[in-house]
């Protein structure tokens, strides 16, 4: 049976469960209204992301792409693939669906990924990293086999960034009691920079430090400076923090230049001595605004509380959802508006709800649900 959706709301999301479900779906109206109908230049390209790591898989489109048919093949995972994300969105779109899928194929997934590695919309491979990935330890993921690497950086508009993908597949997870917060006790982070000069870094740390010294000593904020081939194609800089709590959260915030522009930039790339301080930086915000602001965003990530940061929530729901059946319990700050369509998908494609209780002394949300018992009938049992 095919289920019908409609609109382009979420469509990496759909299409990451439909996969995961087996179960083929038809989205209709793909930005029927807009000046450019249609499918998008990164939702072709994960199309083709998922046609690699499967067999079997169908997609049709129709002329105009406003009309979407995914039947899903049998994950198979493979070694030594590559793929080119382009420009339209930064890799971490398409890191995200891999961390589960790359799980359940026929053989262990290792795959290089090239494009934009930081950008201001999707997660940073920073924050993926140091964040994102170390969520799979909880669901009994073996971290040993587990592998993100950063070749070289490349920040908008013309990216040339570069990331491999290690993934071990597993037989199923592991279900999930989570719902200790912990307390802060310390910062980490990484603040970069490509083709602009080192002390644009620096600077974003002292403006960090500036608002998270206030609160706690245990602050370190390495700086990564790239330059010649390894810095991509455009100028950038950016900052990704992670508070680790004493129970072992990870809670993330990061701020990126969306687009750096020098004085004289050549050909290549490179960027002049424009901006503040010899930089080489002459766009909207300064170094100092991203430190300042990243620091701030990850104060309020703190307050909110839950166990996880609001970027992750999605994830870590749909980790849940794939766990035996069996109880699983997660603690989360409000539900970030991706949260409550991904708990609307995931009962609809994958068959599984949760059971919804807000805590109004502290603010925070406790989610459980029995799940789906999702098993990777490809790896054998040792």
């Amino acid at each position: 049976m095919v289920i019908r959706l409609r609109g382009s709301r979420n469509l990496r999301q759909r299409l990451l469960y439909a996969t995961l479900s087996g179960r083929a779906i038809r989205i209709d109206d793909i930005r029927a209204e807009a000046e450019s109908p249609g499918l998008t230049e990164h939702e072709a390209s994960l199309l083709r992301l998922l046609e690699k790591i499967s067999n079997g898989c169908v997609v049709e489109i129709n002329e105009t792409g406003t009309k979407l048919r995914y039947r899903p093949g049998v994950l198979s995972g493979g070694r030594n693939l590559t793929h080119d994300c382009g420009t339209s969105r930064a890799i971490g779109y398409f890191l995200q669906p891999l961390f589960v899928l790359g799980l359940f194929g026929k053989k262990p997934l290792h795959i290089t990924l090239k494009g934009v590695t930081n950008d201001d919309r999707d997660p940073s491979i920073d924050t993926l990293r140091t964040a994102t990935l170390p969520v799979l330890k909880r669901f009994g993921v073996d971290m040993g086999e587990v592998e993100l690497k950063l070749i070289r950086r490349g920040a908008p508009p013309l990216g040339g960034g570069e990331v491999m993908l290690r993934l071990p597949i597993v037989k199923q997870l592991e279900p999930v009691v989570w719902d200790d917060e912990g307390l802060v006790k310390r910062v980490r982070g990484v603040a970069f920079t490509t083709r602009v000069a080192p002390q644009v870094a620096n600077r974003m740390v002292d403006a960090a430090r500036g608002v998270l010294n206030r609160l706690l000593p245990d602050v370190f904020i390495f700086t990564d400076h790239f330059s010649g081939a390894d810095s991509g194609r455009s100028p950038g800089f950016g900052i990704s923090l992670v508070a680790e709590t004493t129970s072992g959260c990870l809670l993330s915030a990061e701020r990126a230049i969306a687009r750096c522009r020098g004085e004289h930039e050549g050909p290549g790339g490179g960027a002049g001595r424009g901006g503040r301080g010899g930089g080489g930086v002459q766009g909207e915000e300064v170094p100092e605004d991203l430190g300042l602001q990243a620091a701030q965003m990850l104060l309020h990530e703190v307050k909110q509380g839950g166990v996880v940061d609001g970027s992750q929530q999605a994830f870590v729901l749909l980790m849940c959802a794939l766990c035996p059946e069996e109880l699983s319990r997660v603690r989360v700050g409000p539900l970030t508006p991706h949260a409550v369509d991904a708990l609307r998908d995931i009962k609809e494609i994958l068959g599984v709800q949760f059971d919804i209780r807000p805590d109004e002394s502290t603010g925070t949300v406790f989610l459980s649900c029995i799940g789906s018992g999702y098993r990777n009938l490809a790896k054998p049992v040792t």
